[in-house]
Parts: C-alpha cells; sequence; structure tokens
C-alpha cells in the first residue's frame, strides 16, 4: 500500500513527462492534489497524456521542451510559474540510454549527445527552477541520475559518467541551497519496466531475465515505484533530507 500525500494548492514540475517514470510521476503529483506541469520533447504525446489528466479533473499544462535547449527549459519553468503562480516540487526526470558501445569506439557525438540530455538537461532544468525557488525560500527538487550513478557498467561509461554527475550536481547544489529553503536530491532507479527498457529488450540490448536475476527482489522496478519515491522526496516526510543519492533498484548495489 503506497502512502498518501496531499500536495493541493503546490505546483510540481516534471521533465520527460509523456511516459515512464516522468508520467508515472505527473499522474502522482496530481492524484496528490498538485497543479502539474508535463514538459516532454513529444509534444503530441504530452499533449495527450496532459488531456487524459484533465478529464480526470486535474490541474495540468502541458510543455514542448527539449531539455538540450537551455532557453527552452527556461520558457517552460517560466510557463509553469506564470500559470500556476509558484513552483514548489520538480522532477528533473529526461534521459536517454545510448545503446552499448566499447569505450575505445565511442563517438564524440554519441558522448556529447547523452551528456547533453542526461546531464546538462538536468543542469539546465534544476538551474532555472532554482531562480523561482530560491526568490519563494522553499522547493524540493529531485534529480533523475540512476544505479549507473552508483556503480559502473561495462558498454556504458559515457552513460554512467552523465549518472555519476547528476549526483555531484545534486549534491553540490543542495548544500548551496540547504539553507535557502531548498531540497535537493536524487532518485537512482534500477531497471524499471518503462517503453524505454522494453525497446532495449526488444533490441536485444538486455536480457530481461539476467536483469531480474541481478537484484535481490527478482523482478523489474515499476515506474509507479520510482514515482512514489520522488514524491516522499518532495514532501515533508522527508523535511530534512537533502543531498542524497536513493537507490531504488531492488537492492542491485547492495551486491
Amino acid at each position: 500500500m503506497n502512502p498518501t500525500y496531499d500536495f493541493t494548492g503546490q505546483v510540481a514540475f516534471v521533465t520527460g513527462a509523456g511516459s515512464g517514470m516522468g508520467l508515472a510521476a505527473a499522474r502522482a503529483f496530481a492524484a496528490s492534489g498538485a497543479a502539474v506541469a508535463l514538459a516532454d520533447i513529444d509534444e503530441a504525446t504530452v499533449t495527450r497524456v496532459a488531456q487524459q489528466l484533465k478529464d480526470e479533473g486535474h490541474q495540468v499544462l502541458a510543455l514542448l521542451s527539449d531539455v538540450t535547449d537551455e532557453d527552452q527549459v527556461a520558457a517552460a519553468v517560466d510557463r509553469t510559474v506564470d500559470a500556476f503562480g509558484r513552483l514548489d516540487m520538480a522532477y528533473n526526470n529526461a534521459g536517454i540510454m545510448p545503446p552499448p558501445t566499447d569505450a575505445a569506439d565511442e563517438s564524440a557525438d554519441q558522448f556529447d549527445r547523452v551528456n547533453a540530455v542526461n546531464l546538462r538537461g538536468i543542469w539546465a532544468s534544476m538551474k532555472h527552477e532554482l531562480r523561482h525557488m530560491r526568490t519563494q525560500g522553499s522547493g524540493a527538487i529531485v534529480n533523475c541520475s540512476s544505479l549507473g550513478g552508483l556503480v559502473g557498467n561495462p558498454g556504458r561509461a559515457a552513460y554512467h559518467a552523465t549518472k555519476h554527475g547528476v549526483i555531484g550536481l545534486t549534491k553540490s547544489a543542495a548544500l548551496e541551497y540547504g539553507s535557502r529553503g531548498v531540497r535537493i536530491n536524487a532518485v537512482c532507479p534500477g531497471t524499471i519496466s518503462t517503453p524505454m527498457v522494453d525497446a532495449m529488450v526488444e533490441g536485444g540490448e538486455l536480457d530481461r531475465q539476467q536483469a531480474e536475476a541481478g537484484q535481490a527482489i527478482d523482478r523489474l522496478g515499476t515506474a509507479e515505484e520510482i514515482a512514489q519515491a520522488v514524491l516522499w522526496l518532495c514532501s515533508p516526510g522527508a523535511g530534512y533530507v537533502t543531498g542524497i543519492a536513493l537507490p531504488v533498484d531492488g537492492g542491485y548495489t547492495a551486491r
């Protein structure tokens, strides 16, 4: 049974909100009473899912945002505040995983692309969220790292570098903003059943049985389980928690 939260009167901003963990978090914020801005690079998808939430009676806003473009990120955050009057919570979720590549063969283009989305995108999102939160003197930000931010993995050097970078970014900003009323944490999902992971399985990049066997809880995680961790980190229940990288990985990193 999941805990319940009351975020009535608060505003949440979620990147990569069109599917997977981002959509699950957006749904959970909305179900808890928050107004939610859903930002995604896929305008048609994010518009469709936002309309579904509106039809269910929730207060939501669909936003086109490519996190590699800082101007688009800034505009999306500003539109959120213009529409709802404030910004209380953010889940910076947008990310990509390139195909596994020998470290000696990885192209500069692939390295730059994964950094642009996974690290620079979170940097830009957090930067512009903080512009508003520091004025308010309050807020909670959760950045999406990965179990890849805590361990290494062959064939994934660039990806893991970005996810380690997210944790460094999170810790440093948390120390800077703790005295200003803003808490900043990272969530580190394990292998989660999402459209991206399903595509990796179908494409032969990931063996589902091996992935399930690699953790103490012998199944893949769900997007909703990540959403619950995000909501807890944004809630008063985590009011004394900042600067952490929380594994939600079925015990993978406990080995």
